[in-house]
Formats: structure tokens, C-alpha cells, sequence
């Protein structure tokens, strides 16, 4: 099967949620939450990304993870990755608990479209002091992608993880899983980077991207946003509007893709230093906002 079979299959079995411009949403990506070891790129961000999510849920964001927002490949099971992170966890199920939770697995947490999975192992937690078991995301379905509906425009948002145009990290999947858990981990701990990552090789993340870019001209779609290659994408208005959240796993930062008034932005969450001294987490506006009635093209 082609990318562009892989990208169509995504588009059709997408979960439509319909908005309009008053409707607010944060997409992150490529999270990685690992089990709080020296391999978990997540735990250097940790507090920045907590800081950013407390932040949407206050100001009444719905939340989208488009794909590997738990790191399954290095890690066995999800409990100790549950564990290492167990506030972000609970933060998100107020998400799930408001109705404003949409999870989407990536080629990392690929396990997740299996409901079967999910049921056994995210629905519930046991809670240690209490001694017993506790709900998690009770009901939960992770989608291979979502599409975001105007309610008054028709202007559709497809969003997916974007691994679907990388044929070794769609398929050969359970090879990469394993690679990674007894020769990449290892070998990451003192800084060699696994060669299959697309967020870690330059060519291949090219390539991954046309033919994307491909698949959305020769479709003549409209927005389309992902993750996986962790490079930020933000095209103005007439350009191919492919947009890529980037990821929360940069060096001391993390990128996302806000939605709100009808316009759609690049920000970065980042520790910055106040003229006191002290440090703070601080919102940076990178890119936008663009309407986006903008990228409709007649």
C-alpha cells in the first residue's frame, strides 16, 4: 500500500468534530512520555509542557495529540510510563472527563488502535495508597485521525500523525519497536541517535514531507496538520498548507498549533529568565495568526 492509499484511508476513517470561531484548540504532538529514565527526552520538558496544559484547560481549550504521545517503543507498558508522569496523566483526564480530550496514536504508541489495548491498560490505574483501582480514561478511543469541520464554511482541518507517509515507520513498526528497545535505548543514554527517526534524519524527513505535500495537492484538500517528523511547518495563505506542530521534545521547549477566533497559529512554550533572576515559563507567538477563511482557495 502507497502513502497516498495510507493518507486516503486516514482521511475517510477520520472522527469529524465539528467547531466554528468560538471554538479554541491546542495541538501537540510526539510527546514521548518515557518512565522518568535517562532515555525519557520527555522529562526535560516536563514541567514546561504541564505548565502549557494547565494553561488550556483554564482557558477552556479542547486538547489534540496527534500521535506518539506515549513512548511505547522504548518502554514495555504504559504503567510505568503512568507512573514517571502520573500528574500530566490526571491533568489529561480532566480533558477526557470535559469532553475535550481527542487522542490520535502514532507509529510510537501504534499499540493504541488496538481498543482492545486500550480498554486493558488506560480506563484504569491502581492507586497504591489507596490500594485499589481508580479510573483513568474510562471509554477512551484513539483515532488514526480527526477532522476538524467548520460548522458554517464546511472548511475541513485533517489531522493525523503523519507516519503514514513513512513506509517503515507505518509497517514495519514492531521491527522499529524492537530496534529501538535493545539497540537505540542503549545506545541513546550516551548520544547516538537512532537512524530510523525521521526527526533525526534530515533526508528522510524531506521526503516524508513531499509526499505529504503530494497527497494534499493531488487531492486538492485544504489544511492539513501532523507531526512526526517534529520540524514546525507553518505555510502562509496560498502556499500548500501543510502545518506541522513540531513536537515536545526540543531542546528545553515545546511547539504546538493553537486554534481560536477562527485563526490558527505556530506557538512555543519556553523557561525564560526575568530581570530579577528568577525563571518563569512564558507563551511565544511564532508564526500567525492567519485566518483560516484564508486557506480556502476557490
Amino acid at each position: 500500500m502507497s502513502s497516498h492509499k495510507r493518507l486516503d484511508r486516514a482521511y475517510q476513517s477520520a472522527k469529524v468534530i465539528p467547531f466554528d470561531d468560538s471554538s479554541k484548540f491546542i495541538l501537540f504532538s510526539d510527546c514521548h512520555r518515557g518512565d522518568n529514565s535517562f532515555a525519557d527526552d520527555f522529562a526535560n520538558n516536563r514541567n514546561i509542557y504541564f505548565h502549557a496544559l494547565n494553561h488550556y484547560y483554564r482557558q477552556g481549550f479542547q486538547y489534540c495529540e496527534l500521535g506518539d504521545g506515549d513512548e511505547l517503543w522504548e518502554n514495555l507498558t504504559f504503567e510505568s510510563i503512568f507512573d514517571a508522569h502520573k500528574n500530566v496523566f490526571q491533568l489529561l483526564r480532566q480533558f477526557h472527563l470535559d469532553k475535550r480530550l481527542h487522542m490520535l496514536w502514532g507509529n510510537h504508541d501504534m499499540v493504541y488502535r488496538d481498543q482492545d489495548y486500550v480498554n486493558k491498560h488506560l480506563t484504569h490505574y491502581f492507586e497504591p495508597i489507596d490500594g485499589m483501582d481508580k479510573s483513568l480514561f474510562d471509554g477512551i478511543t484513539y483515532h488514526e485521525a480527526i477532522i476538524l469541520k467548520h460548522s458554517e464554511t464546511g472548511q475541513e482541518l485533517f489531522c493525523t500523525h503523519g507516519h503514514q507517509a513513512d513506509w517503515w515507520n507505518y509497517v514495519c513498526w514492531r521491527i522499529g519497536r524492537f530496534l529501538v528497545r535493545v539497540l537505540w535505548k542503549p545506545l541513546q543514554v550516551v548520544g547516538i541517535a537512532d537512524p530510523t527517526s525521521p526527526a533525526k534524519n534530515y533526508k528522510e524527513l524531506i521526503r516524508i514531507e513531499r509526499r505529504i505535500k503530494r497527497w494534499i495537492v493531488k487531492n486538492k484538500l485544504r489544511i492539513t496538520i501532523a507531526g512526526h517528523t517534529h520540524r514546525p511547518r507553518f505555510p502562509e495563505p496560498g502556499q500548500i498548507p501543510f502545518f506541522n506542530d513540531g513536537s515536545c521534545v526540543h531542546p528545553r521547549s515545546i511547539t504546538g498549533i493553537e486554534i481560536e477566533n477562527g485563526k490558527i497559529s505556530l506557538i512555543k512554550w519556553q523557561i525564560a529568565t526575568k530581570t530579577d533572576g528568577t525563571l518563569q515559563i512564558v507563551r511565544m507567538l511564532l508564526e500567525g495568526p492567519e485566518k483560516l477563511v484564508d486557506y480556502i482557495l476557490e
